[in-house]
């Protein structure tokens, strides 16, 4: 199975792709370097959990190649289009000012115009910077409403600045072919280079730096291949069609795991409302929470959470056997069914934030953390969540605690600041995800 997980192996693989394709300028390999380094020095490498990294933007530019080497065969690509494509994928998504994780095409293009080593590597590839611009534009997601209204403005403005386009209405209309076929690609690399657990991945990082609840990562997921499959099957059967057949196979099986996943999660909550399941959040006995059974339950519900969320990950065992750590379990139908959810928490000193937040009562151990809340998918909805935070804080209160907090999107912390638990916010954050609020107990 064909995957790269890492900026070297990506960066090899492209650049046997631009040597096969004979593109072999040194300014291409210098562009493709300039992106790597501009990506790590601003927080953007692989280490950012977010969708718009640095793997996304490489991924982006292999299967842009991969796809257009097929379609160079057809004649519908030449080979000067395949430099405007690849220089296109690899900038397309370079946000540096960014206020949330989605790049803004504006701030893309602000940079592509200002950055002088940029202008100066597309110059010596001999490339018309309008045409990088309009192409760029042409990936806005959605292309719908207003969205694509003012791309197509901008981009009418860049063709009519390029001296390839300006009175040329096929070239346009051939330019603007382009730009879908890359923006298809953008949208269906990751998905093509890995089984499920790339894909899932993928989407929970998708979800979190849009501050998404995780009741909606598969829902939503399920809608955006709809949309690729039903509303651009055109552009998205042309891209498909262009790459190697184990990559198609596996853009699809990631598809329909997704579309199973949902039908699951409508099954629970049919069966849920039909057969009027009772959910039960339960206090665990100390021999429970050793049980090595138990802990493997409780960590594979915890896996499905983002990983930014995922509090501890390495001493998990440690933290549920520890007395010190409130643990409330949801389990369906009475105390020994089957476990669906957890929450978990102790002592704010014992968890390590974000340097942001400066937390008054930190070192006055008067305040329990509430780590984000682990439920299986498709039981989000039903009040599970609800039941485990008000047991949760009971225990809390019998500990002496005076405070809680936690983290949470910010709709959800204003909804509680108004309700009988007068939340207060601690700390926002900017690009809005997930802020940290403390409620008086």
């Amino acid at each position: 199975m064909q995957q790269f997980s890492t900026p070297p192996a990506l960066r090899n693989e492209i650049i046997s792709l631009l040597v096969e394709a004979g593109i072999d300028n040194d300014c291409y390999i210098e562009m493709l370097d300039y992106v790597i380094e501009l990506f790590e020095s601003h927080g953007l490498g692989s280490d950012y959990y977010g969708y718009h990294n640095i793997i996304h933007e490489l991924e982006v530019t292999y299967v842009t190649l991969l796809a257009a080497k097929l379609d160079r065969v057809s004649n519908k690509i030449t080979e000067n289009d395949l430099k405007y494509l690849y220089t296109a994928a690899l900038f397309h998504d370079f946000d540096p000012q960014k206020s949330v994780d989605k790049p803004h095409e504006e701030g893309v293009l602000r940079f592509i115009s200002l950055d002088k080593n940029l202008r100066e590597l597309i110059k010596n590839s001999n490339l018309d910077i309008e045409i990088v611009k309009a192409l760029i534009l042409r990936t806005t997601y959605p292309w719908t409403g207003n969205f694509k209204e003012n791309a197509e403005k901008q981009i009418n403005q860049c063709f009519k600045k390029s001296e390839l386009t300006k009175n040329d209405e096929q070239k346009q209309e051939h330019f603007l072919k382009l730009g879908w076929f890359l923006s298809i690609v953008d949208r269906v690399s990751g998905y093509t280079l890995g089984d499920f657990s790339k894909a899932m991945e993928m989407a929970k990082m998708n979800a979190e730096s849009l501050a998404w609840h995780p009741s909606l990562i598969v829902k939503r997921s399920v809608t955006y291949f709809e949309d690729l499959l039903n509303n651009e099957s055109e552009m998205c059967q042309r891209v498909l069609r262009s790459l190697p057949k184990h990559m198609r196979k596996n853009f699809y099986d990631n598809v329909l795991a997704f579309f199973k996943l949902r039908q699951e999660e409508i099954q629970i909550q049919s069966d849920f409302l039909y057969e009027n399941l009772r959910i039960l959040p339960v206090i665990e006995k100390m021999s429970t929470r050793n049980d090595p059974e138990f802990l493997k339950k409780l960590f594979a519900i915890y896996e499905e959470l983002p990983k930014p969320l995922q509090f501890a990950r390495d001493g998990f065992e440690e933290s549920i056997k520890n007395p010190d750590v409130i643990l409330t379990t949801l389990r369906l139908g009475d105390d020994k069914g089957e476990i669906i959810g957890f929450a978990k928490g102790g002592p704010l000193e014992s968890y390590k934030l974000r340097p942001e937040i400066k937390d008054e009562n930190y070192g006055l151990y008067n305040t329990v953390f509430l780590e984000p809340l682990s439920l299986r998918r498709g039981y989000y909805g039903l009040g599970g969540g609800s039941e485990m935070r008000h047991l949760f804080t009971l225990q809390a209160h019998a500990k002496k605690f005076k405070y809680l907090t936690s983290f949470a999107v910010r709709n959800v912390i204003k909804k509680r600041v108004q309700s009988f638990e007068n939340a207060e916010f601690v700390t926002m954050f900017d690009p809005e995800g997930r802020d940290y609020y403390r409620i008086k107990l």
